[in-house]
């Protein structure tokens, strides 16, 4: 593992997809100021979808270089920020994610719904940025400037519709919420740093063992207070009541930002700091784990519980989808839960493997989710009705979309939750996998109403549904990689167990 303790020209290969986002948010900053206003919207729409892909090849060759180094990892700045596969890995579900919800949205969405366009997409590049930052960071300091950088962008995007009292309602929500929550981080991060005297997390791990002797009620609140920041980013039950109006507020393109790229971050953070921390406290010497990683499991098992039965209620879509989020949210903490004991050292690569399935289908089906509103201006399940009839190829695509978040047979969903419940029967955590199986047969209810609508309700009209090419190939696109993910489980499971390694990977050292 080579650590350099000062940044230099030579290191800044690194950090290049980190470096050419920054650029276009300046470069696009500054069009956005000479263009008019016209021309502006679709320049900078195109140009943020640009800079994230160059990001994302020059992401790939970093994974690349770094096969041949002798460590596979390279730290920046005494351990700050680390170059792995842990945080490339992750980098390229945000890019993808982020290109594809700028693509499915270039004349999808309405002049009277976003007026001005341009802000919103310069504004997904530092977004992006701050979730590539905590995706990659080795210290508690860094890890909390990207989640800053992540969120304050975010709440601007949510009341980017500035004349829409939906909008504010949702950015003044999310803003306070969000707020809180990252004291709460912040403030359990103090309480690990007076106790084990650095921010580096990999320090932290080595201090720890006395810290137990000497501050464990201590460890407890800083790791607690953390543990209800996250639940909260990440708006796991009972901290989520804030999620079905911010998703309802914000233009649909922010709200899948939200739901996929800024949910992934704050899951990339929370395995970072927990997995380096709690999860390798000296067994025998203390309960402190054991606590810790239970409050994990029951805060998953509650999300599970509470989003899949809110949503049961729920006849506006975007609202739907948000309590669909927050059961799934329980489903990708899981695997973090149960820790990585001999027998379950899978755990990234099932929490990769159903992010990556999550994010496809939530893209897609709030793709569809825009052309409908722009067509008819109706965000209800109702919205829905008669889609076979209208657009019966957009119709299919819907429902591999909603089968996979059923979690059925043949889809990403359907093996990733299966491979996430085989560990926790694996580690004799059959409570929660009780739960998850439950939560997982009634949440069909919830999908199968919205394909009830498409195929056997008769909608207001039956003209055409009006699609977009952009709108319609990031569709297809989702679709087909939910199908491959859902035929071609082991071998893509395969590839990232082999691309990734605990020791190197996830362990800071």
């Amino acid at each position: 593992m080579e650590t350099k303790l000062a940044l230099t020209l030579s290191d800044l290969w690194y950090v290049t997809p980190e470096l050419i986002l920054t650029g276009f948010a300046v470069l696009l900053t500054l069009l956005d100021l000479v263009l008019p206003r016209r021309a502006s919207q679709y320049v900078v729409g195109w140009l943020t979808l640009v800079g994230l892909l160059v990001s994302g090849v020059f992401v790939v060759l970093l994974m690349s270089d770094l096969t041949r180094t002798d460590s596979g990892v390279v730290e920046l700045l005494a351990g700050s920020y680390r170059v792995d596969d842990f945080g490339n890995l992750l980098k390229l579900v945000f890019l993808g994610a982020s290109a594809f919800i700028v693509f499915s949205s270039l004349g999808a969405v309405k002049d009277e719904d976003v007026p001005i366009k341009s802000e919103m997409y310069s504004l997904v590049l530092p977004a992006t940025l701050g979730a590539m930052v905590m995706s990659s960071s080795g210290d508690l300091i860094t890890l909390f400037v990207g989640l800053e950088l992540l969120s304050i962008t975010s709440y601007i995007l949510v009341g980017v519709r500035k004349k829409n009292k939906l909008s504010s309602e949702a950015a003044f929500k999310y803003f306070v919420t969000g707020g809180t929550a990252s004291a709460f981080i912040l403030y359990g991060m103090s309480f690990l740093y007076g106790i084990t005297g650095s921010t580096n997390v990999a320090q932290i791990r080595v201090n720890l063992g006395s810290a137990i002797e000497n501050s464990e009620a201590l460890l407890y609140i800083s790791f607690f207070l953390m543990l209800a920041g996250f639940a909260a980013k990440l708006a796991l039950a009972p901290f989520h009541a804030w999620s079905p109006d911010v998703y309802q507020g914000a233009p649909t393109p922010v709200t899948t930002f939200l739901a996929v790229v800024a949910k992934g971050a704050a899951f990339a953070m929370l395995y970072r700091i927990f997995i380096n921390s709690a999860n390798l406290v000296p067994a025998g010497e203390s309960f402190l784990q054991q606590d810790v990683f239970l409050g994990l499991g029951i805060l998953a098992a509650a999300a599970m519980i509470v989003g899949t039965a809110g949503a049961l209620r729920q006849r506006n879509f975007k609202r739907l989808l948000a309590l669909s989020g927050v059961a799934n949210a329980g489903i990708l903490l899981t695997p973090l839960a149960l820790g990585f004991a001999d027998i379950h050292t899978s755990m990234f690569s099932e929490f990769i493997y159903y992010l990556v399935a999550y994010a496809f289908m939530n893209i897609g089906a709030f793709t569809v989710l825009l052309i409908v509103t722009r067509d008819s201006g109706n965000e209800t399940v109702s919205g829905f009705a008669g889609l076979y009839h209208r657009a019966p190829w957009t119709a299919g695509a819907m429902t591999v979309l909603l089968c996979s978040l059923a979690g059925l047979p043949i889809t990403g969903g359907f093996f990733g939750k299966l491979f996430i419940l085989f560990s926790t029967i694996q580690t004799k955590t059959y409570w929660l996998a009780a739960i998850m199986l439950v939560t997982t047969i009634v949440s069909y209810a919830v999908y199968f109403s919205i394909i009830r609508q498409m195929y056997m309700r008769s909608g207001a009209t039956d003209s055409r549904l009006k699609l977009t090419v952009p709108a319609t190939i990031t569709i297809w696109l989702c679709t087909a990689a939910t199908l491959v993910l859902g035929f071609l489980p082991v071998p893509i499971l395969n590839w990232i167990n082999d691309l990734f390694s605990i020791p190197v990977d996830f362990l800071v050292r």
